[in-house]
This record gives structure tokens, sequence and C-alpha cells, in this order.
């Protein structure tokens, strides 16, 4: 998992709540589990025409143009603002592989479901709770051309393009794992000395149980 310690990107203002994890990620994508290769069908009922199905070639469908993702002037955004309840549905993790994978690293919204907002920081993808007048006063302005943000995680900031700055809190753990791009794996790995310790410990407690 990549590290994650600043971003400035644009901001793309998806304006639905309770967008849940089929809308995200339709059900008939989930045969992979490769976590990459779903950025191209992130929101795929919203963003084109026509029913998507696995290998289909996307850049042959038909795009939905009044569909938010598919404006030029989006093109390229990394912050995804939302509303609330943003993430419902479904437990499946390939929502933040797709959100991710279509280049997504930061999520802002008033609230996230639990199961998806764990996911998001399992995935390297840093999930933002601000206050809604916040996220309202947010929207506001993302409608100004080429609007970006500026998000510190270290300092939990996000600076505004007028120079103003919006503190967000996160939990030291999950801080911990995102700045050091440690997800469930890389995690054990840092333990991979007391591990190979203990394993030696047991096999001369017990070598019975290491007999092949």
């Amino acid at each position: 998992m990549e590290k994650f310690i600043k971003l400035a990107g644009i901001v793309l203002p998806l304006d639905r709540a309770n967008v849940d994890t089929d809308a995200i990620i339709p059900k008939q994508f989930l045969k992979s589990i490769k976590r990459s290769g779903f950025g191209p069908n992130l929101f795929d009922q919203w963003r084109y025409l026509d029913q998507g199905e696995p290998g289909m070639d996307n850049s042959k469908r038909q795009i939905n143009p009044d569909f938010i993702l598919n404006q030029a002037r989006f093109q390229g955004a990394s912050i995804l603002l939302a509303r609330d309840n943003f993430g419902c549905g479904s437990s499946r993790e390939h929502a933040p592989w797709a959100l991710l994978d279509y280049g997504f690293n930061v999520i802002i919204a008033p609230g996230f479901a639990d199961i998806f907002y764990n996911n998001c920081f399992k995935n390297g993808i840093l999930p933002i709770k601000l206050p809604e007048k916040v996220v309202q006063k947010l929207f506001e302005q993302s409608v100004e051309p080429g609007y970006q943000l500026e998000v510190d995680l270290p300092q939990q900031l996000i600076t505004l393009p007028d120079g103003e700055t919006l503190s967000f809190e996160i939990d030291g753990f999950r801080k911990h794992c995102l700045v050091n791009g440690l997800d469930d794996i890389g995690l054990t790995l840092e333990h991979v000395k007391q591990i190979k310790e203990y394993e030696n410990k047991r096999k001369k407690q017990a070598p019975w149980l290491f007999e092949k």
C-alpha cells in the first residue's frame, strides 16, 4: 500500500446522498479479486448509457454526458466530495478498489457507512468526515473551474484555494497505517522478527508439531 502524506488535487462533487456500494461498483463486476482494473467501471450504471458487463470494451460504450464523472473539467480528479452515508449497502471491498483504481485518494463527506469507511483505510484511501455545513460550503465552492484542495494527513488539515484551513479528526492507529503505507499484511510484517522468535521457541518446546 502506498504511503499517504499530502495530496493536492481536483475536487469532483458528487451531489447524491446514500450512494451505495452497488452504485459504486455493480455486482456483475465482483468476480475478480485482483484489486485492480475496476476504475473503468466505477459508477458504471450512471457513467454509461448501456448495461455494463465484465470484459466489455468500455472505450466503445456510450457515455452519459450528464454524469459529472464524464465532464472534461473533472478529469484527473483525485478528491471525491460526497453527501451523507456514502458507501452504504453491501460490505464489498471492491468499492474502494474501484475508487482507488480510478484515481480517488481522498473522499470527503459528512458521514460514511461503517464497513466502507473501514475498507477505505485498509486500501489506502483517506475518508474524511466533516460537518454537513462545511461540506455544503465545499460543494458551493467546487463549482469554480479547476477547484482544488490540499490535504495534509500528518497535520490533519485541508487547505482551501483562498488559504483557509479546515481541521479533521482521524483515529491515531489508522493515521499511522496510512502515513506509513501499512495494510494488514504490512502490519504483520512489522513483527516478523518476533514471529520468527516465537516459531523457533515453539519448535524447541514442541518439536513434534513441526515433524513432517
